[in-house]
């Protein structure tokens, strides 16, 4: 069960705030594109998560898009957002984060990964040994998802937010 449960928990990728991951030894943040990022189908960065992302920079946190989406959605906002990639992750699988901390150079101990699922993104986290970041899914798109999220809640509760 432990390995399903998220280290910190915010309401948005935009509430995560650069003080609060130094303050944990954080300098590396991979992100998770669908529903964290971005809703699903949509190919634009809003306005605040560029200036997040741009805050984030400025304060010295490295950023990083891990997806398991097969499509173009990874490079796209890696090119909006001026940041690196790896698709196809295979997520809940630790490899495409081992793979992130090799290519940037950050240890575990400073890496955390930000995702709106329990089941790939949370576990990935766990079972790559960094801290796990869970933030509320953007928008419900299709009926298997929140029927997916529903089955989440029991391991969304317990984590209080930052």
């Amino acid at each position: 069960m432990s390995l399903l449960r998220p280290k910190m928990k915010y309401d948005k990728l935009t509430d995560i705030r650069p003080v609060e991951l130094e303050e944990k030894g954080i300098r590396f943040l991979i992100l998770d594109v669908d529903n964290t990022v971005s809703p699903y189908k949509i190919d634009e960065a809003t306005e605040a998560v560029k200036l997040w992302t741009d805050g984030m920079k400025k304060s010295g946190i490295t950023l990083f898009i891990l997806s398991n989406n097969k499509g173009d959605r990874p490079k796209i906002f890696a090119a909006q957002l001026g940041v690196d990639y790896i698709k196809r992750a295979k997520k809940p699988s630790p490899d495409g984060v081992d793979a992130a901390c090799v290519k940037e150079g950050f240890s575990k101990r400073e890496t955390a990964l930000v995702g709106d699922q329990v089941f790939t993104d949370m576990l990935c986290a766990n079972r790559a040994k960094v801290t796990g970041i869970l933030v509320q899914p953007i928008k419900f798109t299709w009926p298997w998802l929140r029927w997916r999220y529903w089955l989440e809640i029991p391991f969304r509760r317990p984590v209080k937010k930052q």
